[in-house]
């Protein structure tokens, strides 16, 4: 299948580009290299420079490169810049995407992988999360995800549209062979974040609260490896088929992990300590997120390679042994 990947030189979008290369698909990447990286796009995949929200550009590329289904990646992500730049996200994350929708539409592309998040939920009613609860964002970022999830129902009403959203995660870690990993400017991920702290790249790791109604007082998240989540949105490709299929899935391991248990997986990964310096609370951030991702086990064979928070830092550290200054083009 011809599929588009817009954000495909970014984090997850490049490690879904080689996850498509290996199922026998033919990806096509679309990126404004803004937050990704030409060192990320994978040898002898066609790449196009350009704005999402570009409908000219868009539909010249859909038509050809006879894309059939496209996936799309290029969000801004960045929670607590969301709070204080919140029309940064608006126009992108939403402006932007309709424009692509729109695209899509008049060049006859009826299927859309949508990433969206578990910030869509807010502060959730209930733990483990599942598709059905009720949807309350804190941040701009989850509400901009929660638009287009809203859009799109309305496409697949109106057009036929046939999409998959989902909703997934921290992902983390990078590809088992250390050929693609995790650079982002700035990097905030915990991840990379402590891996600097531990090697000396940063003086020290700033903890954003520490007295949150968890365990040890630090947030829970459920982090997954960025391979599993690319092999989920290849996995729906054949649930896309129905005309109006509307399939929403969240995707994680299931198991909360506080932020002072990856400190310590780091520090165990690395053998360094990593220095920290507890802050406040930041604006947006709830005190626990994991996921029931029994739906999508079961509706699509989806299983974790990388269950556990030692095994998804290992993957990192190797990474950044190998590329100790990211792709090195910043």
């Amino acid at each position: 299948m011809n599929v588009l990947v817009v954000g495909g030189a970014g984090y997850i979008g490049s490690h879904c580009v080689r996850q498509l290369v290996a199922a026998g698909h033919r990806p096509v990447v679309l990126d404004n290299l803004v937050y990704g990286h030409r060192g990320a796009l994978a040898p002898g995949v066609a790449f196009h420079q350009g704005n999402l929200g570009d409908e000219a550009f868009v539909g010249r590329v859909l038509r050809a490169e006879k894309i059939e289904v496209i996936m799309h990646f290029a969000a801004f992500c960045y929670v607590g810049e969301s709070v204080t730049e919140p029309l940064k996200y608006y126009f992108n994350n939403v402006v932007a995407t309709l424009h692509l929708l729109q695209a899509m539409l008049d060049a006859g592309v009826k299927k859309f992988v949508f990433s969206s998040t578990c910030a869509t939920f807010g502060v959730p009613a209930s733990l483990p999360i599942h598709e059905e609860l009720s949807q309350a964002p804190i941040n701009p970022y989850g509400q901009t995800k929660l638009d287009i999830e809203h859009a799109l129902k309305a496409l697949a009403h109106a057009k036929g549209l046939s999409f998959a959203a989902f909703r997934y995660f921290n992902a983390a870690g990078a590809s088992e062979d250390a050929v693609i990993g995790e650079d982002h400017h700035p990097e905030t991920h915990l991840i990379p974040v402590a891996i600097d702290v531990a090697i000396g790249k940063r003086p020290h790791l700033e903890l954003f609260g520490t007295d949150y109604p968890t365990p040890d007082g630090t947030c829970l998240r459920d982090y997954v490896h960025v391979d599993d989540l690319s092999r989920a949105h290849i996995a729906v490709f054949d649930r896309l088929a129905t005309p109006g299929a509307q399939l929403f899935y969240n995707l994680g391991t299931g198991k909360p992990t506080s932020n002072r248990a990856v400190i310590r997986a780091v520090e165990k990964a690395v053998g360094k300590p990593v220095k920290v310096i507890e802050s406040p609370r930041r604006p947006g951030d709830p005190p626990a997120l994991f996921a029931d991702s029994s739906k999508a086990q079961r509706d699509l064979g989806w299983q974790v390679k990388f269950p556990d928070i030692d095994a998804i830092v290992a993957t990192a550290w190797k990474w950044h042994q190998s590329h100790p200054s990211g792709y090195g083009d910043r």
